[in-house]
């Protein structure tokens, strides 16, 4: 029998914590530009040829007893190839935000267990240890707004037109067979 051993999983490329208590009344602005190192993080999580420009402009305001509403826009200059003739093209991503996160209200299952949770669409997110990471949030809405099929405005596909009709898996012991 052997052991299977569980790594954790890799840290966010993206990191940029906030504290529900570092958060004023009135809220807070948030501009974030990622650097060299994080750009290339990212584009690789992301699976991007490169990514010459990632930010996110983000409004983080209370939200109810103990809870953070996060607003605001994931823009990003991302490398991709072309599915159809594999040459390098650039897209732009404009991904908007607005998320509710309130504090988790049952503990989290352990490690290893799972439990099956009744989630609906705009249900709030869960405030977990009254963080949020806003590096961790810019990078999930940039993955969501990528392009999974980018091509290019001209590209064409042709498929090649010297082909033979398919003689199908037993061709060639019907060949066999008549010899």
């Amino acid at each position: 029998m052997s052991k299977t051993n569980f790594e954790k999983p890799p840290a966010e490329p993206w990191q940029v914590p906030v504290a529900l208590e570092d958060i004023p009344e009135t809220g807070q602005h948030f501009d974030l530009v990622a650097d060299a190192g994080v750009r290339a993080a990212v584009a690789r999580v992301a699976g991007l040829r490169d990514l010459p420009r990632l930010q996110a402009s983000f409004d983080v305001k209370r939200q109810g007893a103990g809870g953070l509403h996060v607003a605001g826009m994931v823009s990003a200059t991302v490398g991709q190839n072309c599915v159809v003739t594999l040459e390098p093209l650039s897209n732009e991503v404009e991904e908007a935000i607005d998320l509710v996160f309130v504090p988790q209200r049952t503990p989290a299952p352990e490690e290893g267990e799972s439990e099956p949770r009744d989630v609906k669409w705009g249900d709030p997110e869960p405030l977990i240890g009254g963080m949020i990471d806003l590096g961790a949030l810019a990078t999930e809405f940039l993955i969501l707004g990528l392009d999974p099929y980018p091509r290019k405005p001209d590209a064409v596909f042709e498929p090649p037109q010297n082909r033979t009709p398919d003689e199908g898996p037993f061709a060639a012991l019907a060949k066999l067979a008549k010899n």
